[in-house]
């Protein structure tokens, strides 16, 4: 079967790695309609209407517009959040909860439309609880884990299975000095464990005694894998010093990545593996929305391509 409809790449205007993605699929003639949440109402409008075919009508941009019923697939990248601006606070806050359910309800119903990933399941994998547990039922190696707000539970973790490294259980943004910045992995002592602990929710994993990291992008079902050397805990606070390799997956590794994304209802993922001195691979995270393009010139690997493929429903 042959689709003709559009692509929607939901995502904010300033998204390097969609802007490669829509290349690709403009130069295979394929029909893209770029839209961001942040921009509604303002210059982004629709009307859905509910069919015995499930729902239909159309979107609109200041430069396209899409037939809802007919979108071969949706990219979800980035989008920034809703505004209303011009509206006070109580206005604003029923506006913006309007939108989403009303919007991103629509724009989670598209008939027979291939979601890269779906926003809904999206948020599912985002726990990292949930992954963890998952990626041991999938057949993964798992660090010794704990997640906890009890600082006595943390000291005994740590005592028992030492080194222990402390990961934020999400990644918010904040803003030190103008400058947007992250909390970074880093090891932890006991002694350094007191009682702020007990004031929200902590992850805390066994170190991995590891010689690499592991970057996994699984697309459909292409597998890209790209060995990552450098001394770094955590390899994403200086791209510079890194170093990339394509690699190939042990046996067993393929099969768990696809009964992973399964459980969740994905088709793209970025895993984060540790490997450690004998090879072994250790399962860390799997981001439904990481980011992939700077490692195809790093390597030569046909990323780019592969997921126009996929969006374009070549393959899946």
């Amino acid at each position: 079967m042959t689709e003709v409809g559009p692509v929607l790449v939901v995502t904010m205007i300033d998204d390097p790695t969609a802007d490669l993605v829509m290349s690709e699929l403009h130069d295979r003639d394929v029909p893209v309609v770029q839209l961001d949440s942040g921009d509604f109402p303002a210059t982004l409008s629709f009307a859905a209407t509910l069919t015995p075919h499930g729902i239909a009508g159309t979107l609109t941009t200041p430069t396209r517009t899409a037939d809802l019923a007919s979108v071969r697939s949706l990219y979800y990248r980035r989008p920034s959040g809703f505004a209303f601006t011009h509206l006070d606070e109580h206005d604003a806050r029923f506006a913006t909860t309007q939108a989403r359910y009303g919007l991103g309800g629509v724009l989670a119903s598209l008939p027979g439309c291939l979601y890269v990933n779906h926003p809904h399941r999206i948020g599912d994998a985002e726990f990292k609880p949930s992954g963890l547990a998952v990626a041991v039922r999938c057949g993964f190696r798992v660090p010794r884990t704990l997640i906890t707000s009890d600082p006595d539970a943390t000291r005994s973790f740590i005592r028992t299975n030492g080194p222990v490294i402390y990961k934020p259980l999400s990644t918010p943004l904040y803003r030190r000095d103008g400058v947007s910045c992250t909390v970074e992995v880093a090891e932890v002592t006991a002694d350094q464990v007191d009682e702020r602990v007990a004031g929200t929710a902590h992850l805390f994993q066994s170190r991995i005694d590891k010689v690499a990291d592991v970057r996994v992008t699984v697309m459909g079902r292409r597998v890209f894998s790209v060995r990552i050397d450098s001394d770094l805990l955590d390899w994403r606070t200086d791209y510079d010093r890194l170093t990339y390799t394509v690699v190939e997956a042990p046996p067993g590794i393929t099969g768990a990545l696809h009964r992973y994304l399964d459980h969740f209802g994905l088709v793209f993922g970025a895993f984060d593996f540790a490997v450690d001195r004998t090879g072994a691979w250790w399962f860390l995270e799997c981001n439904p929305s990481g980011q992939w393009a700077w490692m195809e010139p790093e390597t030569g690997l046909p990323m780019v391509a592969a997921m126009a493929d996929l969006l374009g429903r070549k393959t899946t």
